[in-house]
């Protein structure tokens, strides 16, 4: 029987029991994805340590560089000495939740596989449903493997921590968006493989432009001229540049977050249109 009445109005009524649409379902399916993602990184803690120790000690090393370059130059890039050393843990905090050196999603393994063609028959959206797992994981690793080097760095030498709300939740954002960020270009690097016998170069490529351009090694506002200008207005920045910026306090609110939210629209906007190609491919060619 159909019932005019909300469908997702509650479990006591009768058209909840009879009709439950797909809308009334996305939310909480996405929901229990981003939860599924972080548990099933959970699992790896050690692995998570091992990285988060990584981390610290390759902190440590760019921090001694960092200073050294603060004593020469004072006020580069408009930070000081302590600007410039949490810059260096905070970024080597992002490297596991925005999975800065590429991977952290199993199409590449699933296509050459042809489980690929599974995952398109899903009643859920391939990008999306990859998109709530990725969250997960980087929460997971944002919490396990980001606070150590942070910690490290406070210890050894003293950073700065966001003193208001305000401060934290507008990092905290601009962290959100930089992974969402990250993963539309990852998602992009991972669909590569249905048209490339080798992504290994593809992966390469990307590692070299991440470093690069995200500010991973050195602010991007060193960067000189035209070079620093293109380099800020890359994807790339959104993922480590603005988020350090913003948790420093030195970028304007708005206009950053509104860049990062640009990028994470125009990448998975292409994304989409990459899983539409990839399931176009996949019924031509009978898999």
């Amino acid at each position: 029987m159909l019932c005019p009445a909300d469908p997702c109005a509650g479990p006591d009524t009768a058209c909840h029991r009879v009709i439950t649409p797909r809308r009334c379902k996305t939310i909480p399916l996405y929901a229990r994805l981003v939860r599924y993602g972080f548990r099933k990184h959970a699992t790896y803690v050690w692995a998570a340590l091992a990285g988060a120790f990584t981390n610290s000690v390759f902190g440590i090393l760019r921090a001694y560089i960092l200073i050294a370059l603060w004593q020469a130059r004072p006020g580069l890039a408009g930070y000081d000495l302590t600007d410039a050393v949490t810059y260096c843990f905070v970024t080597q905090a992002f490297i596991g939740p925005m999975q800065l050196f590429g991977g952290g999603l199993s199409i590449p393994e699933r296509i050459r596989s042809g489980d690929i063609a599974l995952d398109l028959v899903r009643p859920a959206s391939l990008q999306l449903w990859t998109l709530a797992e990725d969250m997960g994981r980087a929460a997971y690793l944002f919490v396990v493997r980001g606070f150590p080097p942070m910690l490290v760095g406070a210890a050894l030498f003293g950073v700065l921590v966001p003193t208001t709300p305000g401060r934290w939740l507008t990092f905290l954002t601009g962290f959100a968006l930089g992974v969402v960020v990250s993963f539309g270009w990852r998602y992009l690097v991972a669909l590569s493989v249905c048209w490339l016998l080798d992504d290994r170069g593809v992966a390469v490529l990307s590692l070299v432009l991440t470093t690069f351009f995200s500010g991973m090694m050195v602010p991007l506002h060193i960067f000189p001229g035209w070079l620093g200008d293109l380099a800020r207005s890359l994807p790339w920045a959104a993922m480590v540049q603005l988020p350090t910026d913003l948790y420093l306090g030195k970028a304007p609110v708005l206009e950053t977050l509104g860049f990062q939210a640009f990028w994470a629209v125009v990448l998975l906007g292409l994304g989409a249109l990459g899983t539409r190609a990839i399931r176009h491919k996949v019924v031509i060619q009978g898999g």
